[in-house]
């Protein structure tokens, strides 16, 4: 886990990435932040680029790819799993289902949005900095 690469959030609704974009904003993190509208750019860069991520949030209702395929990819690509990435669900809903399947592709992390904007802060703050102290297995120094 690279505590000090980007932080990327995979959404595909405008409104819930200018929210989050705020969030991030207040919080003020030294990570980059970065978007994506849907799962297959998300992928794309994840497997193309050789900067790696601090940590993943995704929505799970996307178009192109959904939140619980790019899950099972990113799962399956060796390479990927070896940076150890947290990869959380961040959504505006959950069925059980999609929670039962989230955590059977070893997801870190299933979370509901909160509708109000300090509630939303301070679950985003506890989340990163859970996983700024957190120990994985390729960055112990």
């Amino acid at each position: 886990m690279n505590k000090g690469g980007p932080i990327i959030i995979i959404e595909d609704d405008q409104d819930d990435q200018e929210i989050l974009g705020l969030v991030f904003k207040e919080l003020n993190y030294k990570n980059e932040v970065i978007f994506f509208g849907d799962g297959e750019l998300a992928l794309d860069y994840l497997i193309s680029t050789a900067i790696e991520p601090f940590i993943i949030f995704s929505d799970i209702n996307m178009p192109k790819l959904n939140g619980i395929e790019l899950r099972s990819k990113i799962h399956e690509n060796e390479d990927l799993r070896m940076k150890s990435i947290p990869y959380l669900f961040f959504t505006t809903g959950a069925e059980q289902q999609h929670v039962v399947e989230a955590y059977s592709k070893s997801v870190q992390g299933f979370f509901i949005k909160p509708y109000d904007f300090i509630e939303m802060k301070d679950m985003i703050q506890s989340i990163v900095e859970y996983w700024q102290k957190c120990v994985s297995p390729n960055y112990i120094k």
